[in-house]
């Protein structure tokens, strides 16, 4: 029986009694039921009610080239057909997470080459620290195991992706973390900047930071830096040009890798393929996953540099570290069309060279001048907007969280997906969107802000 024969009143009961969602209070839920999306086109999504939501996150930032592609769906097809499934263990391998391996290492900065595969992001990231630390133990140091964060980072949703992030209300739940990870100042010139201070002076002094932490640590216990090039789930944090640079600098001096947590950023979102390029730095692992198969599939690639792969061969004996589903012959024929696609179509450069640029003049001229919003921030079709109470002051509405909610909710109601994260709404749309779509969605938002601005005043 499929999903048409029950209500929508049906499929909420049975999605309260039996579903648990991420990141989700379910009391609250279950109060209010669930919104069903079941179909989507190009870049919009459709409720079980039929009404058409643009959707400005593509999924949750992974479904780059939009809804509704037959490739990929048949290149799934032809790949069941002919070898649904075998593992990467026992010295086996299938021709899919092959080709991929070589099309990623083609596509990624320089030095780059190798590619272990899991299943999503957290995994990923849980992997590059494995591998991090095992590497320093192979090259005699095994004592240099601590890694440097961020507050407010998000590297997922394991035990150790949830203690690489630097959210405290995950900290809270985790009922002790995993040891030897510190994290420092975020690069949110919006928040933190000193009075007067400039974004070139104030992208040193955020980089400086992971200097002091690694100085009070002392180099030679510090194993790595891993960041967001962009703080995606907390916020949209786009640091000044100065900030990447001297990072690299940094752990070049001291000796400490540096992991790139590109889960969100990769494969087009920065109008390069990586927003390692974007920001002219070379870093020793790359975490991947989201857009690499557009949502289409689950899959994740930690790109590793070629010193720790180096080590790996010549000095390791086995590592003792791998997923059932590492290399899914299926996930990775997707992720082979999907790349494809991105290519064929120009997007990536569509987005370097036209959407990127109109997205960030349409926020800045359409959307910056509301008076709920502080300012608008966007690289590539990533985006943020600020919300205020008061324009001069900078000040929030109270309790901190709650405007942007309300605005999501108004804009949700008119037919635009958006995320409210903290005092942010947040934006990271297909890269299909045009320049018809963005100036829908500005159409979109500017309903809802001033809905919402009517609501909130009131209070």
């Amino acid at each position: 029986m499929t999903y048409q024969n029950y209500s929508l009143k049906q499929l909420q009961a049975i999605d309260a009694a039996h579903h648990l969602h991420p990141f989700t209070d379910h009391k609250d839920l279950r109060a209010a039921g669930s919104r069903m999306i079941t179909r989507a086109e190009g870049p919009f999504i459709y409720d079980s009610e039929g009404n058409e939501i643009l959707d400005g996150m593509a999924g949750l930032w992974c479904v780059n080239i939009g809804y509704g592609r037959t490739e990929l769906a048949e290149a799934a097809y032809e790949q069941m057909k002919e070898l649904p499934y075998y593992n990467s263990f026992f010295r086996c391998s299938t021709p899919t997470p092959v080709l991929l391996s070589q099309k990623l290492a083609e596509i990624a900065p320089p030095s780059l080459g190798q590619v272990f595969y899991g299943s999503s992001g957290s995994e990923a990231n849980d992997t590059a620290v494995r591998l991090v630390r095992y590497f320093w133990q192979l090259e005699g140091k095994p004592e240099k195991n601590r890694i440097i964060s961020r507050n407010m980072a998000y590297h997922g949703s394991t035990i150790t992706g949830a203690s690489l992030g630097g959210m405290s209300g995950m900290h809270g739940q985790l009922g002790g973390a995993v040891p030897n990870i510190v994290h420092v100042m975020m690069p949110y010139a919006f928040e933190l900047a000193l009075p007067g201070e400039s974004d070139h002076a104030f992208g040193l002094r955020a980089a400086r930071a992971i200097e002091e932490a690694i100085l009070e640590a002392g180099p030679e216990n510090v194993a790595a830096f891993i960041g967001e090039p962009i703080q995606g789930a907390g916020g949209v944090k786009i640091p000044p040009a100065s900030y990447w640079p001297e990072v690299e600098r940094i752990c070049r001096k001291y000796d400490v890798l540096l992991m790139l947590d590109e889960v969100i950023t990769g494969y087009g979102r920065t109008g390069n393929w990586f927003a390692a390029q974007t920001f002219g730095i070379t870093p020793d692992t790359i975490t991947t996953a989201k857009a690499l198969t557009s949502g289409y599939q689950p899959l994740s690639a930690l790109l590793v540099g070629d010193r720790i792969a180096a080590t790996l061969v010549e000095k390791g004996g086995e590592f003792y570290h791998g997923y059932t589903y590492s290399g899914h012959p299926v996930a990775c024929a997707v992720a082979l069309k999907n790349l494809q696609i991105i290519e064929k179509e120009g997007l990536v450069e569509r987005v370097r060279d036209e959407t990127g640029p109109y997205f960030a003049k349409a926020l800045r001229e359409r959307i910056a001048p509301h008076p709920l919003v502080g300012e608008t921030r966007t690289i590539g079709l990533m985006g943020a907007i600020e919300i205020v109470k008061d324009k001069d002051t900078r000040e929030r509405f109270q309790p901190g969280g709650s405007a942007p909610v309300v605005i999501r909710d108004h804009c949700i109601a008119n037919g635009m997906m958006l995320r409210a994260t903290g005092d942010t709404m947040i934006m990271s749309p297909p890269l299909i969107w045009t320049r018809d779509t963005i100036d829908m969605a500005c159409e979109r938002i500017l309903k809802g802000l001033d809905l919402a601005e009517a609501e909130l005043r009131r209070k």
